[in-house]
């Protein structure tokens, strides 16, 4: 942890607004312009995030209780109805990539239903907030910085909403890993995780990155199954989509 952020981080809103400023110095350092510069100034303290950071319920469920609470049965059933009304689209991810389509679908269907709900916090604001916050400040710093860039290259601005940790997008991208793996897969000129078909390419393209190989197993003790859980932190999470992934490719 830089000096800057270890000396100011804190566990309330009080601190917040002096850290942007030190902040604001490492982000030029690290290459931010003005558009970003200016999303970072305008960042507010997200005390949902906060709330929310602080009871994560998913690292405390059985598995069955996880898959029965997320409605595994129905993302399933779903998954299925989606693959077959366009086959062609998931075959060319998983030629391109080899990720099979049951873990992408799988993956979609547990993060935002599929696209119904990608979240209702700003997305700046809420992985700005991660980073100054003294729990995890070293793990989401790459995030801000990433989400700053984004708002360079204009594929975010400082009003996208996402999710509580300011993961953004179909699939649910925490904004470092955006910048690093984003595919434009529609062809526009711009990688858009709002677009479902750059979201899942940039899925797919984050797995492979991640060492998925090619026509190998995803279960647990199988070789690809390191690759999910890169994607998610929570056990059950990890086991239900290999879970969901081999019942939505049967």
């Amino acid at each position: 942890m830089s000096p800057a952020i270890a000396a100011t981080c804190g566990n309330d809103g009080n601190g917040f607004s002096a850290w942007k400023n030190e902040f604001a110095k490492e982000a030029r350092k690290a290459g931010i312009k003005k558009r970003g510069l200016e999303a970072l100034a305008s960042a507010q303290y997200a005390t949902r995030t906060i709330a929310a950071d602080r009871n994560q319920k998913s690292f405390k469920y059985s598995l069955d209780k996880f898959m029965q609470v997320r409605g595994a049965n129905t993302i399933v059933a779903q998954a299925r109805k989606r693959k077959s009304r366009n086959p062609n689209f998931y075959a060319s991810l998983e030629r391109q990539y080899g990720v099979p389509s049951g873990v992408l679908l799988a993956i979609h269907g547990m993060e935002t239903a599929f696209g119904g709900f990608m979240g209702d916090s700003s997305v700046v604001s809420a992985i700005v907030t991660l980073t100054y916050d003294c729990r995890r400040s070293d793990f989401f710093r790459p995030h801000a910085l990433g989400a700053l860039k984004l708002v360079d290259q204009g594929s975010i601005t400082e009003q996208t909403k996402g999710a509580r940790h300011g993961e953004l997008g179909h699939t649910q991208f925490l904004p470092g890993n955006a910048l690093k793996y984003g595919v434009d897969a529609n062809g526009d000129g711009r990688v858009d995780f709002y677009s479902e078909a750059d979201a899942l390419a940039s899925t797919a393209n984050y797995l492979r990155g991640k060492g998925w190989k090619t026509g190998k197993g995803y279960m647990e003790g199988q070789p690809n199954f390191a690759a999910i859980k890169e994607w998610n932190a929570a056990g059950v999470y990890q086991k239900a989509i290999a879970i969901m992934a081999a019942k939505i490719d049967s």
